[in-house]
């Protein structure tokens, strides 16, 4: 990354707590090349390792305008952000791109990795993601009936596992 507002970090550096992190406070997903992206707030996900590599996993819906951008890509970025952007997060998590220009309305300033993979000017943390796998939820093996709660229009989400190729913390 071209940026001297960013230092590169290893996964294993990142700091602070991936409940809160992911659950709390929120993170933006963002797939698709600068001159045709988009990002959308998500809450579900987790970090780990899988096939012997850092991963992150993450969850949309194929009603999301996201998915698309998700399907034709093979890289996306998380960006997760200060808690002085939380109205940026509430509004991407509750407008869709189809019909709205986010970074109009929030301000947001899209920039480039060195693998021009659009993240966040005003992000704290950066985390760019090469497709490894996805597999969309099946209703039928939920082993916990309390799941489907989350579904009433039964649009299951598309998992979608991602190997950690670069991470990147504001300095």
């Amino acid at each position: 990354m071209n940026n001297s507002k960013y230092l590169k970090i290893k996964p294993n550096s990142i700091s602070g707590n991936a409940f809160n992190m992911i659950g709390e406070e929120w993170f933006l997903i963002t797939a698709g090349p600068i001159d045709s992206f988009n990002t959308m707030t998500a809450a579900w996900g987790s970090f780990g390792v899988l096939w012997h590599r850092p991963v992150v996993t993450c969850f949309v819906r194929p009603t999301r305008h996201t998915y698309n951008f998700m399907e034709r890509n093979e890289y996306f970025t998380l960006c997760f952000f200060e808690d002085k952007y939380r109205d940026i997060l509430n509004f991407c998590g509750s407008r869709s791109g189809r019909d709205t220009n986010k970074m109009i309305e929030t301000g947001l300033i899209p920039l480039l990795t060195e693998n021009e993979n659009v993240f966040f000017e005003q992000a704290r943390l950066v985390i760019e993601c090469k497709k490894q796998y996805f597999h969309d939820l099946d209703p039928e093996i939920f082993l916990d009936e309390r799941i489907h709660k989350d579904y009433p229009a039964k649009d299951y989400h598309r998992m979608y596992v991602g190997e950690i190729i670069d991470c990147f913390v504001k300095k």
